[in-house]
């Protein structure tokens, strides 16, 4: 039984079954993850290369869960105010021009700092929220280490201090998934407060059934002709792997153009769709023997 009364799923098989339902496709090892954060009170820490499902995972969590997604988008140079929340200066402004003359400066900082002024920002309202809640910290790799110590205060307690206002506490706490591509190393405080999971690129039967489930129409056999490629262009010294959403639009590409065979003819013309970077496709076409890829993503 869930130690969490504000559950979304009530056991591993549930996870299972209402994620598929949601269109994401998650083994023993994920669904068990997932659940386990969620029975714990735990934020869930998803690390692995780019394109493996990683923030997709977290959607599907949101809408098998009923829940509203609020995503924090981590990149260098996110600070507090863009994470967490800032004071509308200029409508600030505006209210103290408008105050009468001769008002007390204190009445008119008590009429500045309230809650008509605040803006907020991803972590905050996800904290602020009654409702049910999924909170995505997205690519935290990519944020300077001062945002861990912001987060490490937020998730710890699932609370947040606003000098002018006061302790703000969650009044129901969200489910909490950060992905990492591994781009730098997290600290291990933030870690300690995780439940970790790592995905990698699926193994072929399962991006098979991936492929068939994502894209309707599509023949088992040409999912499977694709994947295969997909697996030996992942092989090869490349400077960015095909994700699995470029797996699907390349399955959506072949149909667009009525083929029903991924050939060598095939896969030059639309091997723009996988491979992003002129050096990937002229290695991907003297291993695989091809001519000059025609078609550009």
């Amino acid at each position: 039984m869930s130690l969490n009364p504000d559950s979304f799923f009530i056991s591993p098989a549930d996870v299972e079954r209402e994620l598929a339902r949601a269109g994401y496709l998650a083994d023993d090892s994920i669904a068990t993850t997932v659940f386990l954060a969620q029975a714990l009170g735990k934020p869930l820490l998803v690390e692995g290369p780019a394109g493996v499902g990683k923030t997709e995972l977290a959607k599907a969590v949101a809408q098998a869960g009923d829940a509203e997604l609020i995503r924090l988008q981590c990149y260098e140079g996110l600070d507090e105010a863009r994470a967490l929340y800032e004071w509308n200066y200029k409508k600030q402004l505006l209210r103290i021009q408008a105050a009468p003359d001769g008002q007390a400066w204190d009445s008119t900082h008590d009429d500045i700092f309230t809650d008509e002024f605040l803006l907020e920002r991803p972590l905050l309202a996800a904290i602020r929220r009654s409702g049910a809640t999924v909170l995505l910290i997205d690519e935290t790799d990519k944020a300077d280490v001062e945002v861990e110590g912001l987060l490490l205060e937020v998730l710890s307690d699932f609370q947040v201090t606003i000098p002018e206002l006061g302790t703000v506490k969650a009044v129901r706490r969200p489910f909490v998934v950060l992905t990492s591509n591994a781009a730098r190393e997290l600290s291990e405080a933030l870690k300690r407060r995780c439940l970790y999971l790592h995905l990698d690129y699926p193994q072929p039967d399962r991006e098979r059934d991936i492929v068939l489930a994502q894209v309707p129409g599509i023949e088992a056999e040409l999912a499977e002709q694709l994947v295969r490629t997909v697996g030996t262009l992942r092989a090869l010294e490349i400077k960015k792997a095909p994700s699995i959403a470029e797996t699907i639009d390349w399955a959506r590409t072949l149909l667009a153009l009525g083929l029903d065979e991924l050939d060598e003819a095939a896969v030059a013309r639309t091997l723009g769709v996988v491979l992003k970077h002129v050096s990937d496709q002229e290695r991907a076409a003297k291993e695989l023997g091809l001519g000059k890829p025609s078609l550009k993503s």
